[in-house]
């Protein structure tokens, strides 16, 4: 992988002939054409991903990156930085959202140490993927090297094809790390072009002191480092973080082994940002699963194609709204799968 596209990932187009099929199976079952709406395109979609025309993502798993950034040296989070491994650790006891609603959905939640700021006590479901000890200030230099961006990205990639290796059919993205939200600004700010007001939110609280002194972060880090918007692997060293470019590569590693992958909010929506500027095709393999109240998070969006399944201004992350539209996209599956056809069960289908 060269600092400008994932180019040894294959990522396929979507399966038409699948496609084709799941349309004409779905002109076929017990409803009005189209009656079903988004359910109807995701299972279309959810076809040409896997290839399968009756596709199935009964085999979940939410993946939960961890990183800290050295921006909060700045003060643009209202909690302090150990927050971070401190909920690691509620993650592993079960304790956060995102455990209740993946057991709700019987997923798995994988928890992974990109580059949390503390020594963690070793874990059997912690999977121990530290680069760096958090990432350095971004307000005062670049946040990584450029090794250390494309180690995460590796990493990412790597754990995709361990979950698809081991029968994961559908793939939801989380994240933790304080701080978190400011670099999600940043490298939205600098792939879009959009600028730092637009898309600065509030993260973790902050008030409107707090809220001013983030933009201002964002915009001297975008000065700083002048990240070159052409070359996103640049832009990720600059001003993005560890747990950023590992779900950056989860999705490319998705993608690559034909499974969906879920985007949840606005941090696991700039790793989607920087995924489909390396490699473009793999936007074809996202679901986005909700629009966070993020302001950045819409930009991200629209800039994508993506439409959101959901809209509960959610901000929490952890892949909360992920989780969520799993069931959206199971049922999906299920309606195309489970229902009759006017054949089936003696309906007299549309004159």
């Amino acid at each position: 992988m060269n600092a400008r596209t994932a180019s040894d990932l294959k990522i396929s187009a979507l399966d038409e002939v699948a496609m084709a099929a799941t349309r004409r199976r779905q002109a076929q079952l017990t409803k009005p054409a189209g009656s079903l709406g988004r359910l109807e395109e995701l299972s279309i979609q959810l076809a040409g991903i896997t290839g399968q025309a009756m596709p199935s993502v009964s085999q979940k798993a939410v993946v939960v990156m961890a990183g800290d950034h050295g921006v909060t040296a700045e003060g643009v989070s209202a909690y302090p930085s150990e927050v971070t491994g401190q909920m690691v650790l509620n993650f592993l006891h079960g304790g956060a959202a995102i455990n209740v609603l993946a057991r709700q959905i019987g997923a798995r939640v994988v928890v992974v140490d990109m580059g949390v700021g503390a020594d963690l006590e070793p874990n059997p479901n912690l999977m121990d993927r530290k680069i760096a000890f958090g990432t350095a200030n971004m307000a005062g230099g670049p946040a990584m090297t450029p090794g250390q961006a494309e180690s995460a990205l590796r990493t990412g990639i790597e754990l995709a094809k361990e979950l698809v290796a081991d029968g994961v059919q559908i793939i939801g993205t989380g994240e933790m790390g304080i701080g978190n939200t400011t670099a999600a600004s940043a490298v939205t700010a600098a792939l879009t072009g959009a600028a730092p007001a637009r898309v600065v939110g509030r993260g973790t609280g902050v008030d409107d002191e707090g809220l001013a002194r983030k933009v201002t972060v964002v915009e001297r880090s975008l000065a700083v480092n002048r990240p070159d918007p052409e070359d996103p692997m640049d832009v990720l060293a600059k001003v993005g973080g560890y747990e950023i470019a590992g779900l950056t590569g989860l999705i490319l590693g998705g993608a690559a082994g034909g499974i969906p992958v879920v985007i949840d909010g606005f941090i696991t929506g700039a790793a989607a940002l920087l995924a489909g500027r390396l490699e473009p095709a793999a936007v074809n393999y996202m679901i986005a699963s909700h629009q966070s109240v993020e302001i950045g998070h819409k930009v991200i969006l629209e800039d994508l194609g993506l439409e959101p399944l959901l809209k509960l201004e959610l901000r929490l992350g952890e892949g909360t709204g992920a989780a969520l539209a799993m069931t959206l996209v199971e049922a999906a599956c299920r309606t195309l799968a489970e229902m009759a056809t006017f054949g089936d069960a003696g309906v007299t289908d549309r004159q």
